[in-house]
């Protein structure tokens, strides 16, 4: 079988769910790098967003389809549980990754520090502090909901845990969000148990915040 190539940015957290997925399953996979809106990528996205996906004469796009398709093609672990149940609580956590989780602790919160809207570059501390009880809130559920077991769902790592973990690598770099992901917390112990994990440390992005205005893809 050939091997998988994965377009898009390493320091994109969707292209690096998609690593992810290939780093726990043991697939051998190659990584194009590209920016967001590059010929390569707009060849295979209608919308040029990252990653994109070749696998022999298949193409596909959005990284959700790329990590089920490669689950699917590829050997145990199952990241995506056979249960119908787990099956369907993984897919609900990565539907409000991609929803809601991601489009304000990453698009808005992060960058708001990352790219400033301010005449003098500095972060945005009026929208920062705007910002901060959503964030707050959406923390709090990610602890309580990671509390009971160290895992989004069930008691095993899914495709939920990977869509998180790229998001918790950033918001620990920031003041707010880094004191609530302390190692006192269910949700600080969660990101410093899995951070460990080989396929975690594989996919460090390169210092530097994600690509400005990367798409959900």
């Amino acid at each position: 079988m050939s091997k998988p190539e994965i377009i898009g940015s390493s320091r994109s957290s969707y292209t690096r769910v998609v690593r992810m997925v290939c780093e726990e399953k043991g697939i051998d996979y190659s990584l194009t790098e590209a920016e967001l809106a590059a010929p390569e990528i707009f060849a295979i996205h209608p919308f040029g967003r990252m990653p994109v996906l070749r696998h022999g004469d298949f193409m596909l796009c959005e990284s959700k389809a790329i990590a089920t398709y490669l689950d699917r093609t590829f050997p145990e672990p199952r990241l995506i549980p056979a249960d119908p149940r787990l099956g369907a609580l993984t897919e609900q956590w990565v539907s409000l990754v991609n929803t809601l989780l991601d489009p304000l602790l990453i698009r808005t919160y992060l960058l708001a520090y990352a790219f400033p809207m301010t005449a003098d570059g500095k972060p945005d501390r009026a929208r920062i502090d705007a910002l901060l009880p959503k964030v707050r809130e959406q923390l709090a559920l990610l602890d309580k909901t990671v509390a009971p077991s160290g895992y989004l769902v069930g008691d095993s790592f899914t495709l939920a845990d990977i869509y998180v973990l790229p998001m918790l690598h950033y918001l620990k770099l920031l003041p707010e969000s880094g004191q609530m992901l302390d190692v006192s917390t269910p949700l600080g112990r969660y990101h410093q148990t899995h951070s460990a994990r080989p396929s975690f440390v594989r996919t460090i992005p390169p210092p530097g915040p994600p690509r400005r205005h990367t798409p959900a893809g």
